[in-house]
Parts: structure tokens; sequence; C-alpha cells
């Protein structure tokens, strides 16, 4: 007989994991591991990343999921490599050769397909991915010998560089691109645009948005360290919006903020500013706001903050000197991560 699973524990846990996602697992598979390592509560990740594909995946937890989206809407970096001269049913490794071609291509081809490839160009998903058509996934009507039209897309090539491995009939592509580009049909465009096809022999995500694979860490470190050690990887949550202005409120105003009401000051306009406040205010409701609504207070973050240490509330835009909230974190979520966090953690 089986020995019984040990159940896991949950606990609230926040903040942000850069894994270097394994070959062979799926996105959300990376992501139930570690969040099974962190015993963690509520997890998502930002972008999937084929099995066939490693590289950047950025993890998020707890009050870091609901800044996930700026992650999937980031520019990302890829290095691939592409078999010339085989064409396959899934457009990579995968796949069956469906065509064979010669392969002639000199330096100043791989030069050509650089430059027609690099800026604004349309592509086609590939029936091989997740985009749903009625609540089912492409790759899914694929497995079943289903072709489903699917609408080309704008996308942008911010850089391109293909060139030639010695001795092999292979060229590498790295690429920077925008959100919903498809490195596996790029790979294949640039086969058809040399005149002899191609497919993805393999494929690694180097960079997303301002994460780049030196900050990352594998399944494998991560299962070998303590648990402290596990949550000591975690970036806070305003790591996911290091690139935004900062708005820093006093006491009251941020405990106002926190209730969704909107602040007066001499900002100038933006379109989304980080918006931070005092993690150690008085424990008392304030008086109603004068709009209709009670200011909530910020939680006491108890004996492992200290006094004037600063707390991420959430995001904002600013119109006409009116600081509007965007997406905030609750004074439960604040209280957990003040009283968990180090100060280098909880001040910007």
């Amino acid at each position: 007989m089986a020995a019984p699973r040990t159940r896991v524990q949950r606990r609230p846990v926040h903040g942000v994991l850069l894994l270097d996602k394994p070959l062979g697992l799926s996105s959300n598979q990376a992501l139930q591991k570690a969040k099974w390592l962190l015993r963690a509560e509520k997890a998502g990740h930002t972008g999937t990343l084929d099995p066939l594909a490693t590289g950047v995946l950025p993890l998020c937890f707890g009050a870091a999921t609901k800044f996930s989206q700026l992650q999937l809407d980031a520019d990302k970096t890829y290095v691939a490599t592409a078999r010339l001269g085989v064409k396959t049913s899934t457009g990579d490794a995968e796949g069956e050769v469906i065509a064979e071609r010669p392969v002639h291509v000199t330096p100043e081809d791989l030069a050509r397909v650089e430059v027609q490839f690099t800026g604004p160009i349309r592509q086609t998903p590939p029936m091989h991915s997740a985009l749903k058509k009625d609540g089912k996934a492409l790759y899914e009507y694929a497995r079943e010998g289903i072709e489903i039209e699917r609408a080309a897309r704008d996308v942008v090539i911010h850089k391109l560089l293909v060139e030639a491995i010695a001795s092999t009939p292979d060229v590498r592509i790295k690429a920077t691109v925008s959100k919903g580009t498809y490195i596996r049909t790029l790979g294949e465009d640039i086969g058809e645009a040399l005149g002899c096809g191609a497919h993805l022999n393999s494929l690694r995500r180097t960079a997303t948005g301002d994460f780049d694979e030196s900050q990352c860490i594998t399944l494998e470190a991560l299962e070998a360290m303590s648990e402290d050690e596990r949550l000591a990887q975690l970036l806070p949550a305003e790591a996911l919006v290091a690139g935004h202005s900062r708005v820093m409120l006093g006491t009251e105003d941020a405990a106002r903020f926190l209730s969704g009401l909107r602040r007066r000051g001499q900002w100038a306009d933006a379109g989304e500013v980080a918006v931070f406040g005092p993690g150690l205010p008085s424990p008392q409701p304030f008086p109603a706001d004068g709009r209709g609504g009670n200011s909530l207070p910020l939680p006491h973050a108890g004996e492992g903050a200290r006094e004037g240490d600063l707390a991420f509330l959430g995001t904002a835009r600013i119109t006409a000197g009116e600081l509007i909230p965007g997406r905030l974190l609750n004074p439960i979520e604040i209280q957990q991560i003040l009283l968990n966090a180090t100060p280098c953690e909880t001040t910007p």
C-alpha cells in the first residue's frame, strides 16, 4: 500500500521568485512545484514558456499577483537555435518532419532577414500554442488534427541577430520582442524567407522586462535550501513596479488611499505610479473623510518593523493633481509583508 501523501500546510507568502524554468516542465508545473516548496497559499506566473523552452519565468506570490500583468506586457529577450532546411508540424523539434529543402545561405542572406524582420511585423499565431478558441487551447485542437483559422497580429521585433553556427545547418537567433510574439513562428518565417524552411531546436528566455537570467534560481537549488533560505530568494512585490515613479504619502493620506479614496497633492500627471506610505501608523481608524467613506488604519507590523519603515501600498495614476487608486494591497497583506521583511525590502 502506498504511503499517504504528506499534506502541506499553506501560509501567506508575498513576493516574486525569478525562476530559471527547466526543460520539460510546463510553466504551470514549474509554478506548482515552487508553490509547494514555499508552502504558499496563492501564486501565478507571468507568461507561458513551452515545456521545450527554458529560462526566465517570474513567479508571483500573494500580493504580487495583483501586479503580474506588468510582466505579461513586458518586452522579452530570447535566444534560440533553428535548424535550416527542415520544417516540422509543430515548428519545433517535437513535431513530425513535413518538408525538407536544401540549404544555401550566405552571410548576406542572414543580414537581409535581420533587416526584414526587425521592427513592426505581422505574425500568425501557431496552432501549437496556448491561445484559446471557445475556451479550448489551440494546441488541443492541433492534437485532434483540427486546424483553426487564426488572425494575424501586430508585434514588434525590437532587436534581432541571426548568425550561422559553424559546421551545422543551424542558425542562432537572438531577439528582443514585444508581448505576443512567438519565437517559434519567427524561426519558421525566417526559414521561409531564406528559402529553405526551418524549425526551432532550442529556445531560452534570457530576460523579461528588467529581470534577466543572472537573477534566476533553479528548482533544484530552491529544493536544496531551508525554508528561510527559500523565502530569502523572493523579491518584494514592488520589484514589479521598479520602473514606476514613486509617490510617498503621510499616515492619514496613506490610510485613506488604501480605502480607495483619491488624494490631492502637488504631483505631475502620470499614467501609473507606485505608492508608498508609513508602515507603523496609529492603530485607530481616522474619522470620516468627508466623501462618504471611512479611512482604514494601516496595519501595525509588530516587533519586526521599525518606526519609519515604508510600506508598498499599490499603484495609482495622477490626473490634475489627483492621485487615483489603481491596484491596492489590503491591510492584512501589508501587515504580513512588514512582519517578515527586512528593512532593505521595505525602504525604496
